[in-house]
């Protein structure tokens, strides 16, 4: 194994690693433990997030989720050549999605909302996006 495809497996592990830790065992799942919410309504979270609009944030959970998934839909490409589209990249990260929304329902460490889905989904297409952007860039610079 090439020592690039070695180091990118270790950041794609590393930051997968924190990704579950971030879902399913920081201080704030551990506050939301035990609690049986979901949302089934498309936008309805977005919806009420944009109507209290004050500006946004890194921190905001909007952002955060899109920001989230964006390395997954990076790492995807990278690693796996058979993930050449946006639309296959952006069904991996649905399934990672839905699994991880399921998982937290299941295990009462947080909410499954649908706009969690939709938004992590962009983020894995936004990710994919990025990924063509340096690869074309990266093409171009070298020729």
């Amino acid at each position: 194994m090439k020592i690039k495809t070695l180091l990118l497996y270790i950041c794609f592990l590393s930051y997968f690693s924190l990704l579950l830790y971030l879902l399913f065992f920081s201080a704030y799942r551990q506050s939301v433990e035990g609690e049986i919410a979901y949302n089934l309504v498309p936008f309805k979270t977005v919806g009420a997030y944009f109507h209290s609009f004050g500006g946004f944030s890194l921190t905001d959970p909007f952002i955060g989720n899109i920001l989230a998934f964006l390395p997954f839909g990076f790492f995807l490409p990278t690693l796996w050549k058979m993930v050449d589209s946006i639309y296959k990249a952006m069904l991996w990260t649905f399934v990672l999605s839905l699994s991880v929304e399921g998982s937290q329902f299941l295990f009462r460490v947080g909410a499954f909302d649908v706009d969690d889905l939709l938004l992590n989904t962009c983020g894995g297409g936004l990710g994919f996006g990025l990924f063509w952007f340096v690869r074309k860039t990266w093409l171009t610079v070298k020729s």
